[in-house]
């Protein structure tokens, strides 16, 4: 996808160009707020209008939905920010394995700035058409909502900072104040609302376009061959006694370590090791004696012996063909470039080995659900080749994008934060339970500045581990 970035520089010069041209016509339309030029239509409010009156026995009821759905996501995104923040603050390697800042707009090539390597790439094609997925969605169903409930809404329109876009629909606030807690409830959580469905249509988009687009074509795993080894068995680690081995002896810029076990060399991955003494194991996991690791086999396993290997199965009955000892001729994939290798085949057992092998990632609670929701569709462990050539996974990495960043939105929008929707809700939910404005101001600045208070102690984490 490399050659994709000369034709992203090539919108983004069009596109600037074009908001140049925009902006000089209709300069007398705009109007500055801040470091925003705000560019205001009626059209949006015919729209909102007509929309609201047309399905205004489908929303009312749907507004218990939209409430419902503003406390889950509220209670969810409270819970993993407590518990993000627990991990990030007491977990120095959690720092350096993110890299990225806990506090950063989401940019154009933000996980090539970062070197993420965890993320695919975010164009910056990907970001104009993804912030109006989210912006247009989210802000039409707060005026919406507000229309249903007979909330003025003074304007719709664009806002633009340069080449970044963002929408807006501004409802009348005092006009709003003024309606009952429940149908201020329903304004506020509509956005976030907006935002789930926006992410549910692109998952389903992407379902059938990866069902119809790609097909298996190759194998990836993540670790060779291992044996356990009690700790109490090990002479050495990288030639220092075990008697006088500790953390500080752990060199972690070196992929592996050498493990003497009764005269015996064994290779143990380093980060493995420090996890493994950092929290005091009685034995040390070692890489096997096997083929593929001796060969330092790497990348995606396309074919063996000129067959295509689609699956472990299929692989597993291409083993089965061989005998210990035979020579086999293995190709991977690794950053588009094939790899060849010639491997004599071990024995285990009487039978072909190789010696790789996949560790899941250990998961819980919505991630497992949603991880094997995933899974069920697209194997981890297959590499999949798109059938129309880079469109296909320029179009695939867009909607992963847009399902991504439509759920982070809804999510961080709802905490219970003055900055953002959930701030007045929960002061809201406070207000209707306590029937005191004091109680709820309280707990609303508590909440608001304790969260504050962890995204800036994570920052100062992330600077110091860094620095």
């Amino acid at each position: 996808m490399a050659s994709f970035f000369v034709y992203d520089l090539v919108f983004l010069i069009i596109f600037i160009l074009a908001f140049t041209l925009f902006f000089v016509k209709r300069k007398s339309h705009f109007k500055r707020q801040g470091w925003l030029y705000l560019y205001h239509t009626n059209f949006g409010i015919k729209l909102i209008d007509s929309f609201t009156n047309k399905y205004k026995k489908i929303l009312k009821p749907l507004q218990y939905l939209v409430i419902f759905s503003g406390y889950i996501l509220m209670i969810s995104m409270t819970w993993l920010i407590a518990r993000f923040s627990y991990s990030y603050l007491s977990s120095s390697e959690l720092v350096r394995a993110l890299k990225v800042p806990v506090v950063i707009p989401l940019i154009p090539y933000l996980p090539e700035l970062f070197k993420l390597d965890f993320l695919p790439p975010f164009y910056f094609t990907y970001w104009i058409i993804i912030i109006a997925l989210i912006a247009i969605p989210h802000e039409f169903a707060h005026g919406i909502f507000a229309r249903l409930n007979k909330v003025k809404v003074h304007s719709t329109g664009f806002g633009f900072l340069g080449p970044f876009l963002a929408a807006f629909v501004e409802p009348d606030e005092k006009h709003m104040q003024k309606r009952g807690i429940f149908a201020q409830l329903s304004v506020l959580a509509a956005g976030t609302f907006a935002n789930i469905l926006a992410a549910v249509l692109c998952a389903l988009l992407l379902w059938g376009f990866f069902a119809t687009a790609f097909v298996p074509a190759g194998i990836t795993f993540n670790s060779y061959a291992t044996t356990a080894v009690n700790l109490s068995d090990v002479n050495s680690i990288n030639g220092v006694p075990i008697q006088n081995f500790s953390l500080d002896n752990i060199n972690t810029t070196q992929r592996l370590s050498e493990v003497e076990v009764d005269n015996t060399s064994y290779q143990t991955n380093t980060e493995i090791l420090y996890y493994m003494f950092a929290n005091e194991f009685d034995y040390i996991v070692v890489y096997d004696d096997a083929p593929a690791f001796n060969a330092r086999l790497n990348g995606t396993i396309i074919s063996i012996d000129g067959e295509k290997i689609s699956s472990f199965e299929v692989l597993r009955n291409k083993l089965s063909q061989y005998s210990p000892g035979d020579n086999v001729s293995i190709s991977t994939l690794s950053e588009n470039n094939i790899n060849n290798y010639s491997i004599t085949l071990g024995d285990n057992n009487g039978t072909a080995f190789l010696g790789i092998g996949t560790i899941p990632t250990q998961r819980s609670g919505i991630l497992s659900g949603v991880y094997s929701v995933v899974a069920s569709v697209k194997d981890p462990n297959v590499y999949y080749e798109s059938r129309i050539g880079d469109i296909g996974i320029f179009l695939y990495d867009l909607l992963w994008w847009s399902i991504l960043i439509n759920i982070s939105v809804a999510l961080v929008n709802m905490l219970p934060v003055g900055l953002f929707d959930g701030g007045r809700f929960f002061y809201l939910t406070i207000l209707a339970i306590t029937k005191n404005e004091k109680h709820a101001m309280f707990m609303f600045k508590m909440f608001t500045y304790l969260i504050l208070l962890l995204v800036a102690a994570m920052t100062v984490k992330w600077i110091f581990a860094f620095t």
